[in-house]
């Protein structure tokens, strides 16, 4: 996978994080506090969380996947196809549902290890994806963390400003970008 590629992996990845980091900077604008009020050491935490377990989920599906690319290798391009495809399907169906995700404006970290673990339990299934293409999983776990980290931050930040009029339409681009990412591997392998 090209850099790019993996960039706009990191960024399909990130959307779910991203979504439910504007909830909780729209938690946060209205809970009692001014609008706009949202400081940056709150974003930073924020995408923080989200960042490490973005990173951390897909090197840990890297190592299950290492362990069983010989047994695989001859559908593992059907495996991530079908994988990356699901995963932007339930993204894409969870955007157009149009349902809230109920946040608190807490960033303690029993209110912000479940959601950190919710949101990236799909880069699981994409870093078993990155074993079967042999990536190199440490630039790459990288890449997803920092961009979803910088990206969540921001989301605090537009969800204290704009509210949750973004939400569903980061979490189908982000469903999008996956589902086309799974077709271009299945196309690159199958050609």
């Amino acid at each position: 996978m090209s850099v790019l590629e993996l960039l706009i992996v990191a960024i399909g990845l990130s959307m779910d994080a991203f979504a439910v980091a504007v909830c909780k900077g729209l938690s946060m604008s209205a809970g009692g506090r001014r609008r706009h009020s949202i400081h940056f050491g709150q974003a930073i935490v924020i995408g923080g969380w989200f960042g490490l377990f973005q990173g951390l989920m897909p090197l840990c599906g890297f190592l299950l996947g290492v362990r069983f690319e010989r047994q695989i290798a001859v559908f593992d391009h059907w495996i991530a196809f079908i994988l990356l495809g699901l995963i932007g399907a339930q993204m894409v169906r969870e955007g157009l549902s149009g349902e809230t995700e109920k946040t608190d404006s807490s960033i303690s970290p029993a209110s912000m290890l479940p959601l950190a673990v919710a949101t990236s339990i799909d880069a699981l299934a994409v870093g078993v994806t990155f074993a079967f293409l042999q990536v190199d999983i440490l630039p790459a776990v990288t890449l997803i963390g920092v961009v979803t980290c910088l990206l969540s931050a921001a989301g605090v930040a537009a969800g204290s400003v704009f509210g949750a009029r973004y939400k569903s339409r980061a979490e189908i681009a982000g469903g999008c970008i996956l589902i086309f990412m799974g077709i271009k591997i299945l196309i690159q392998h199958l050609f």
